[in-house]
């Protein structure tokens, strides 16, 4: 392997994060600024939250990624070696106006991410996909791996899982693309919950404040994988850098080695049952209470209460806070083989499981205190 390629495996050139003021966005920020030489630099729709210090020389440009000619003229500015696509809004959005949003951010916005990439000449483009798109949210996952089919069409019942499959579609078929040099991959996280975490842990320590933390939908026999942030922010630098290196090597890498072109799986290898991790989120938060006094709720009656709480948000023209998608989550089984990731990507996890639930409700509960005192002042 020649020299270029062995400094390409220690540093990353000038890296440009798309989405790097949200949530999985800084997560990679931090992470690149912590272990890996490099540049960075964000463009976001705004770069107000989740903003590094200016000492760290981080540069933040604020762009809208569905304005195409914009976004070339920036990525023409920044000269990027690699862009790390993380822009996509909350999975949880329901109805018309969540939709038209999805397509809008996930499709056309990697639509025009991807041409930019293209019309400048960037060597590497990672992806943030999910591993929804390989579920019908009605049949169980048991450890599935990438060579499971992708659900679309009629058959895919949330819309957002559909944008997902359709932006990552295109990112792979952009791959070594006629007329460009522009190597892609795709990273399929599941579960992601860490700081700046606002759906899972974020609800789950409201429900314990709430004291609905006695109410279990289902028999929690369902095993699922939850992914701490910042391995999944490790998993797309270990694609960044493979496609650096791929990029700088006279020779196309082996088909069991290859990472343009592919799709990666990633979780934090430890399935666990998806009651068991909401009571783990409670007993970080205090919760003093064991499975003794559980009022176990079936799957068709939290369907159905979950159906009428967005009958009555709806009325009040509110987004509900309990939904029948929320129950189908929390009742599915739904966990994966990461092998391809291993072995291609020497990927494994930075954080447990437990360790990362430690640290994303003490963020958490720290925050509650940090507004709490705003609101006092």
């Amino acid at each position: 392997m020649s020299n270029t390629v062995n400094q390409l495996q220690l540093q990353l050139g000038n890296v440009l994060v798309i989405g790097g003021c949200g949530f999985l966005g800084h997560h990679v920020v931090n992470l690149l600024l912590r272990d890996w030489k490099c540049t960075v630099s964000v463009v976001d729709l705004r770069c107000q939250r989740n903003r590094r210090p200016d000492s760290d020389g981080v540069q933040y440009v604020e762009a809208d990624i569905t304005d195409a000619d914009g976004l070339t003229k920036v990525l023409g500015r920044l000269k990027p070696d690699v862009v790390i696509h993380t822009a996509s809004p909350p999975a949880q959005g329901l109805g018309a106006v969540a939709n038209d949003i999805f397509q809008k951010v996930n499709v056309e916005g990697t639509r025009a991410v991807i041409a930019a990439c293209r019309q400048n000449d960037i060597k590497a483009l990672v992806y943030t996909s999910s591993a929804s798109v390989m579920s019908n949210n009605k049949d169980d996952l048991i450890n599935a791996n990438e060579d499971y089919p992708v659900i679309r069409g009629k058959m895919q019942t949330e819309y957002y899982s559909e944008t997902k499959a359709e932006a990552e579609q295109l990112v792979i078929a952009a791959n070594r693309a006629e007329g460009s040099d522009l190597l892609t991959t795709a990273i399929r996280p599941s579960g992601i919950f860490g700081e700046g975490d606002m759906q899972l842990v974020h609800h789950a320590v409201n429900v314990y404040r709430e004291g609905k933390d006695k109410v279990q939908v289902g028999s929690n026999e369902n095993m699922f994988d939850f992914t701490y942030v910042e391995n999944v922010a490790h998993a797309h630098l270990l694609a960044a850098r493979a496609l650096l290196v791929t990029s700088a090597s006279s020779t196309a890498p082996l088909d069991h080695e290859k990472v343009d072109g592919e799709i990666f799986i990633i979780t934090n290898d430890s399935p666990i049952y998806f009651w068991d991790l909401m009571r783990a989120i409670w007993r970080e938060a205090g919760s003093q209470k064991g499975t003794d006094h559980v009022w176990i709720l079936s799957r068709d009656m939290g369907l159905l209460l979950g159906f009428l709480s967005e009958v009555a948000f709806t009325i009040m023209r509110k987004t509900p806070t309990f939904n029948r998608q929320r129950i189908v989550y929390s009742t599915m089984t739904r966990y994966y083989d990461i092998t391809k990731a291993k072995r291609r990507l020497g990927y494994k996890p930075l954080v447990s499981l437990s360790d990362g639930v430690k640290k994303t409700v003490n963020w958490t509960l720290e925050q509650e205190k940090i507004k709490a005192a705003s609101v006092k002042a």
